[in-house]
């Protein structure tokens, strides 16, 4: 009597994959990001609308300062969102990941199975179960359907 009690949804692999490596890259590029655009403004303006005590007006410094605070703020959650989801795998994926996503410059795959003494086929199917495991843990698995 092979009888199911329910059905699990298909996971989109390529979806999921994108999902993985599209949250490494958001936290790579917040390591390095210096906002420019979120500075103040430092020449002078001037506007005949009356001062407004009502918090609903900022001068362009207030909005900066305050745009500055709320992307430091997503900046923050976003990278300890990784690093808590990659903490959860074991060490070699671990290690794997902070080799191969984490870190400031860009390595290859071959650099990477070649440096831990792991073979190529052994290493992408590691590889392709480390995206599944976090994809899981960060709850960014995509379903098909």
């Amino acid at each position: 009597m092979n009888k199911q009690l329910f059905m699990l949804p298909e996971i989109d692999r390529e979806k999921t994959k994108a999902a993985v490596e599209s949250a490494f890259e958001k936290y790579r590029f917040y390591l390095l990001m210096v906002p420019e655009d979120k500075l103040p403004k430092v020449t002078a303006t001037y506007s005949i609308v009356p001062p407004s005590f009502s918090n609903e007006f900022h001068s362009s410094t207030e909005q900066a300062a305050i745009e500055r605070i709320e992307l430091e703020l997503a900046k923050d959650k976003h990278v300890k969102w990784v690093l808590r989801g990659v903490n959860r795998l074991n060490k070699l994926e671990r290690e794997i990941v902070f080799k191969r996503y984490l870190k400031d410059e860009e390595v290859f795959d071959y650099e990477i199975y070649n440096e831990i003494g792991m073979s190529e086929r052994r290493y992408y199917r590691l590889k392709s179960r480390i995206f599944y495991k976090l994809a899981f843990i960060l709850k960014i698995e995509e379903y098909l359907g």
